[in-house]
């Protein structure tokens, strides 16, 4: 959201303020070195039902089938009482093998247009929940976090499982530095 001095023309902010508000927005909720460190029981105290996750260099490498690590998370999210689904921008052949891989009662959305809202309101609707019961897990900032954040779902970056990617999403994960690098440094100020 723009500072409204920047809409008036009356500047009172220092650009610094400016620049720091509209890195706000791209911020997630929370930040974890892994999809498997996440607090799921608790969350799951706190009122939410729904995880939603990105596949690739979330759950598993890029690319690699649902290991016994992801196959024991969803069923272990299950035994909660979680209902799940997997959110990517992938083809369906790469996203319907993984999910049914996975787990038997696991959902998916495969070319969701991430970080457009039309794939997480799809994905909404098809769990039974209201974006505040949910949870989104990813690794990237400008699909994962920004859709889920506006959206209304509570959002929960990770660091990407292999640091090794392609050329267009090294571009990405050095703009995501700059926004982790300002992140942190606002969580370090607040404590």
């Amino acid at each position: 959201m723009l500072h409204s001095s920047v809409i008036t023309g009356k500047c009172t902010a220092s650009p610094f303020k400016i620049v720091m508000g509209l890195f706000d927005s791209l911020y997630p909720d929370e930040y974890l070195e892994s999809a498997y460190d996440v607090d799921y029981e608790g969350w799951y105290k706190k009122g939410k039902r729904a995880v939603i996750f990105d596949i690739d260099n979330t759950l598993v490498r890029h690319g690699a089938p649902a290991d016994d690590r992801s196959k024991a998370l969803f069923e272990r999210l299950s035994k909660i009482g979680y209902r799940c689904m997997v959110l990517s921008n992938n083809t369906k052949t790469r996203v319907k093998s993984f999910a049914e891989e996975a787990h038997a009662d696991l959902k998916y959305i495969h070319m969701a247009n991430k970080p457009f809202k039309s794939g997480y309101l799809k994905a909404l609707d098809m769990l039974g929940v209201s974006a505040s019961e949910a949870l989104f897990v990813g690794d990237q900032i400008f699909t994962d976090v920004i859709g889920a954040r506006n959206t209304g779902i509570y959002s929960i970056l990770i660091e990407p499982i292999n640091k090794k990617e392609s050329f267009q999403v090294v571009l990405k994960r050095n703009l995501e530095n700059v926004v982790l690098k300002f992140y942190k440094k606002q969580k370090d100020n607040s404590r």
